[in-house]
């Protein structure tokens, strides 16, 4: 299966180039693509001089992540597309390689890419139990992860009136509505950084309403008010711990008028996968042979 790595960027070009570094260090030489979302530091310039080999798309106007990664897919010539942050890199030059050997089962249409974060100290996410097993989750880090191109565009790729956070959520339980899954994958763990130039007043709030609109959208009928309360109520309680509030509570508004708007147009997944999908959410994690 061929590889291409894509790379959403914005104003970040010196983590970029580090970024960049690991991925052309991969031993199964994957493409790079990498999308210049309105960068105004010279990030095109750097990538054009520094590394003449990736494929590059420029933007004069800034369109926003989900927008630029739905594009990213469309470009890729890959069968398998691994997204990575501008402040991430791959930890070994066998990262790649080792992912598409994940892919064995034709079910599997995502895999979780190990993930470490030195910020937190260290923090391990998407690790697998064990290596002997197939172990299925329920999403995974936007910044660590790899999916079948032909499955991510058969699905409809990522919402893009999300904007800004939880659309890899909203993906996976829908790419769960369609019988496909996700593992937790066995590679050498890629690092992110997490770049100290981040908008908190912007995740914040789309946080808060995108969670509003993935129980309007995804959640049978039955389960509806349970699951708003259930999110609304959990909203309410980081929008306490939060040192910006008003931008949550102004989610979580926007999420409700949002939510309520789109109604008419609700096309729910089934009672089977919501279980399935509440499940995975409780546990981590599941066998292969569970499914």
């Amino acid at each position: 299966m061929r590889a291409t790595v894509v790379i959403t960027t914005k104003n970040r070009r010196d983590s970029l180039r580090v970024a960049l570094a690991s991925c052309t260090e991969q031993t199964a030489r994957p493409e790079i693509l990498v999308i210049d979302d309105g960068s105004t530091d010279g990030t095109s310039e750097m990538v054009s001089a520094e590394f003449p080999q990736v494929y590059l798309l420029r933007h004069e106007a800034s369109a926003g992540l989900i927008v630029r990664r739905n594009e990213a897919f469309r470009k890729a010539s890959g069968d398998i597309i691994f997204s990575i942050d501008d402040d991430a890199e791959f930890s070994s030059i066998h990262t790649v390689r080792q992912t598409l050997a994940d892919f064995d089962d034709p079910r599997i249409a995502g895999v979780a890419i190990p993930l470490i974060e030195p910020k937190y100290a260290g923090r391990r996410l998407q690790f697998p139990p064990n290596s002997s097993d197939t172990w299925i989750t329920d999403c995974f880090k936007g910044t660590a992860f790899a999916v079948r191109r032909e499955t991510f565009l058969s699905v409809g790729g990522f919402r893009e009136d999300l904007v800004h956070q939880g659309e890899e959520t909203d993906f996976a339980i829908r790419l769960l509505d369609q019988d496909f899954l996700i593992r937790l994958g066995r590679a050498d763990p890629i690092i992110h950084y997490e770049s100290p130039i981040r908008d908190l007043r912007r995740m914040h709030f789309y946080g808060r309403r995108n969670d509003i609109l993935f129980a309007f959208r995804n959640v049978p009928t039955e389960s509806v008010p349970l699951h708003l309360l259930g999110t609304t109520w959990n909203g309410i309680k980081s929008m306490v711990r939060a040192k910006q509030p008003h931008d949550m509570a102004y989610g979580l508004l926007v999420g409700w008028l949002d939510g309520i708007r789109l109604l008419n147009t609700r096309c729910p997944v089934s009672k089977t996968t919501y279980r399935l999908y509440r499940r995975l959410r409780s546990t981590g994690s599941m066998r292969r042979t569970d499914f």
